[in-house]
């Protein structure tokens, strides 16, 4: 009994007939359709032979299509191909792609000005100093195919960003480039040596043809230089041209060209000048410095992509047959596995079984291990230090925390200070400026001096270079970017390191920023129980523990429909069958809600009306010992960071029940972070929804001056645009309740909290919770400044300077060019120093 073939791709029955066939992984895979074939094909010719690798179920049948109607690119468009590189929030889809071809900043508006046009298109931004774009569009108006073909229709290559293969492909185009430099230093040599021989005059004495043998030679080994080395010159230029724009490369490819073809002219009618040797010469030096800045351009981008490369290829699942070794791509939610001390954690998952401690120092910045236990989260990427662990997995591929770093620093890295954005704007109409003043120049030389005009021209378009303007900022913004990652820090918004220098005034949130924000009950405070209550049909006497129960039951119902940090201390008095309904949540107040028919109220004195209450209380109850799940009690600093939080009020139809004291523990290094902001000049305060001497304690114990307490969101901010009325004001929140001061702030800054950093609307994030890290990030802030405008003052000022001699006939072609290129390496080097910066 013969066994029926099943298609590779789908797992459909392959019929009779002519059979189908793709080649994947050097064996001839059986195909059920024409579409199946096509879309396996195109799989193949993407590159993405990980996907038939790795799935974990398979393909849809693509009986549907045929061949004609699948482009090159339409494998990307399959939702199993795009779970690796494609990420999707509510609305929109996002990816990162790379680009291929990019040879400087104007190739980067080039495409950003095209794919703008495409219907469907959210926001396009394309770093040219880590050759990647950024791209978010609507799936209901268009597919990545379609973006992928339209950027391919311009003259550039882009597929979706992956470390191995961004790699290979770098890797790829080095080799080709030093082909082409190879060739052009090769033949510039042969040339040189005729020209010299030429211009020394040692042939003077012999016949003209000996003269134009070596002319005819010299324009032979210029040849390949002309026609092969300088390509990526023309193609640059080319396309601008179609797009309707001119850039640098413009300029270059006219005077490759034009001084190539002059020459040419001149070696076949045997008269006039030759400049073979400038050709070859200024071609050399271009590719020189430009194969110099792709690799200083790569060392700036390699951080950006670091994090991919720590979370580990395999993975220990364990099954009810066992353990074993799997690819980390196919693990799915809910998978458990086994995490052993020194390895990688696999996937975004819960403790189940097991404690140990673990180095976050990849997503955080902090080398020192964090405990964790049972219900604690871990991320990909981090390090099981201790003792083994069963994890079970929360999260896999996109959604997991490490990759949401990695889109928040590439959209960092995308950023554009206005700065920059005057630069790219001024380097637009710069090259058309340098054509006007070549033209000029040749007008000029040609009657006063027409044996010069020729090389003179030549030397002024190929001494300018807008390239080293445009380049001024992505390069620092790339290598800031990283810096602040390796400490933790994420960037958001564009205008960050403009922002940060010029903070003067920081203001600080208490619960959840200064403290830890993981609040905990100390005292339970009764007034006057009843002996009637919600939780029984009929009248009893109710028990001192019954009591308390029933308090902490009714404040963990009502808030399990809150956001806020409290909510987090009632959670362990939680009861499935006491649930709140018609919650109402007051900002700043606290939260109302019905609980099997009675009125309950949960917050302030003020909301509840605790502020008139005469009754005494009747018990006290002090909980710090019976809360055994509190991080504080094995706290070896808990006395220096224990802290006092504060008193909220539980009302039963307008009857006050309980007064419930909170306590947190202090951040243990705001101290060192205040003291720091207040040694760079910056005045700090406190502005708290809390109320008390708790409050005056901690500001005290940080030394804090001035405090703002019982506000309410709108009084902070009200607060804040005060303060900003005098001076540039940061402002600290968790980025939950404090969203309107954080919005209204001149620079915002959310706590991270896990996953949840995608949330935040926040101009910086800090992923590990570090406040000093702040201090740091200033610092950071104020050298990019600094290197920005040195890398503005050089290239506008390389440019003044050139531009007059060569005009003036005081530089050479070749001169010309190694300027030129020397030019853009020293702005690229110049920000390639921030990496070594010390923080």
């Amino acid at each position: 009994m013969t066994t029926q073939t099943r298609c590779f791709h789908c797992g459909e029955a392959v019929l009779s007939g002519k059979p189908l066939y793709t080649r994947i992984q050097d064996h001839d895979e059986a195909m059920c359709c024409l579409g199946c074939q096509a879309v396996s094909a195109a799989i193949v010719n993407a590159g993405l032979l990980n996907y038939y690798q790795f799935r974990t179920e398979l393909g849809g049948s693509q009986q549907q299509l045929i061949p004609a109607e699948l482009s090159h690119f339409s494998a990307y468009d399959l939702p199993e191909i795009q779970e690796e590189f494609v990420y999707q929030d509510e609305y929109f889809k996002q990816v990162s792609l790379t680009l291929e071809g990019l040879t400087c900043a104007a190739c980067s508006w080039l495409i950003e000005h095209k794919l703008k046009q495409l219907t469907g298109i959210e926001s396009i931004s394309v770093n040219s100093t880590t050759e990647r774009a950024l791209i978010r569009w609507d799936p209901n108006l268009l597919q990545l195919s379609d973006i992928l073909n339209q950027i391919t229709h311009i003259g550039y290559q882009a597929f979706p960003f992956q470390v191995d293969e961004q790699e290979i492909n770098s890797k790829k185009e080095s080799r080709q480039f030093l082909l082409r430099l190879g060739l052009a230093g090769f033949a510039t040599m042969q040339v040189m040596m005729f020209a010299l021989a030429l211009y020394s005059g040692f042939f003077t004495d012999l016949d003209s043809e000996f003269r134009d043998y070596f002319r005819w030679v010299s324009m032979l080994f210029a040849a390949p230089v002309v026609f092969y080395s300088a390509q990526p010159f023309y193609f640059s230029a080319i396309r601008a041209l179609l797009m309707g724009r001119i850039n640098m490369d413009v300029s270059v490819s006219i005077a490759i060209c034009g001084a190539y073809i002059a020459s040419c002219l001149e070696t076949i009618r045997g008269s006039g000048e030759v400049y073979f040797e400038s050709v070859s010469m200024f071609t050399f030096f271009l590719l020189l410095g430009r194969y110099f800045e792709q690799n200083a351009r790569q060392k700036a981008s390699v951080n950006a992509s670091n994090l991919h490369k720590l979370i580990p290829l395999t993975a220990n699942k364990i099954s009810d047959t066992g353990m074993e070794e799997v690819p980390a791509k196919r693990l799915i939610v809910g998978d458990v596995i086994l995490i052993k001390p020194g390895e990688i954690v696999a996937g975004d998952g819960k403790i189940i079984e097991g404690s140990s401690s673990i180095n976050e120092s990849m997503l955080t910045g902090e080398q020192l291990p964090i405990i964790k236990k049972v219900d604690s989260l871990v991320y990909a990427g981090t390090i099981n230090i201790d003792h083994p662990l069963k994890v079970k997995v929360t999260a896999v591929g996109q959604e997991q925390l490490v990759a949401d770093i990695i889109r928040l620093q590439e959209i960092a890295s995308h950023n554009k200070p206005k700065i920059a954005l005057y630069a790219d704007t001024f380097s637009n109409y710069f090259t058309a400026g340098v054509l006007l003043l070549a033209s000029l120049s040749y007008l000029f030389w040609s009657f006063y001096s027409p044996e010069d005009a020729f090389w003179i021209t030549l030397s002024v378009l190929v001494a300018t270079c807008p390239c080293a303007l445009a380049l001024a900022t992505p390069t620092a913004i790339t290598c800031s970017t990283s810096i602040l990652t390796r400490l933790g820090i994420i960037a958001r918004k564009n205008d960050v390191f403009e922002k940060l220098p010029l903070i003067k005034h920081v203001v600080f949130d208490k619960t959840g920023t200064l403290t830890c924000g993981q609040l905990t009950i100390d005292n339970l405070t009764l007034f006057g129980m009843k002996t009637e209550h919600t939780l029984t049909t009929t009248p009893i006497t109710v028990s001192q523990a019954q009591q308390k129960q029933h308090i902490l039951t009714i404040a963990a119902a009502l808030e399990a429909h809150s956001l806020h940090p409290i909510a987090s201390a009632f959670m362990p008095y939680q009861q499935q069958d006491i649930v709140a309904s018609h919650c109402e949540n007051k900002v700043g107040l606290g939260i109302a809600g019905t609980i099997q028919g009675a009125q309950y109220k949960l917050g302030s004195a003020e909301f509840v009306g605790a502020h008139t209450v005469q009754d005494t209380p009747s018990l006290t109850y002090p909980l710090s010992v019976e809360t055994t799940d509190r991080d504080i009690a094995n706290d070896p600093f808990n006395n220096q960071y224990h802290v006092n939080g504060q008193d909220i009020w539980l009302s039963e139809n307008n009857h006050i029940l309980a007064k419930i004291q909170l306590s947190d523990k202090l951040r243990p290094d705001a101290s060192i972070a205040i003291k720091q902001l207040q040694n760079m000049g910056c005045q700090v305060s406190m502005a708290t929804g809390d109320t008390g001497p708790q409050v005056l304690t901690l500001a005290n114990k940080l030394n804090i001056k001035n405090v703002h307490q019982n506000l309410k969101p709108n009084q902070k901010l009200e607060l804040i645009n005060a303060l900003q009325q005098e001076q540039q004001t940061a402002m600290f929140g968790d980025g939950i309740n404090d969203a309107p001061v954080l919005a209204g702030a001149n620079l915002s800054v959310a706590m991270g909290s896990g996953a949840a950093i995608t949330k935040n609307s926040a101009d910086l994030i800090l992923l590990g919770d570090h406040l000093s890290r702040f201090s740091d990030a200033i610092l950071v802030a104020k050298k990019t400044k600094a290197i920005i405008q040195q890398n503005l003052f050089w290239a506008i000022g390389y440019n003044v300077l050139i531009i007059p001699l060569a005009m003036t006939g005081n530089v050479l072609p070749y001169v010309a060019a190694l300027g030129m290129s020397a030019s853009s390496l020293i702005v690229v080097s110049n920000s390639l120093r921030l990496l070594k910066v010390k923080v």
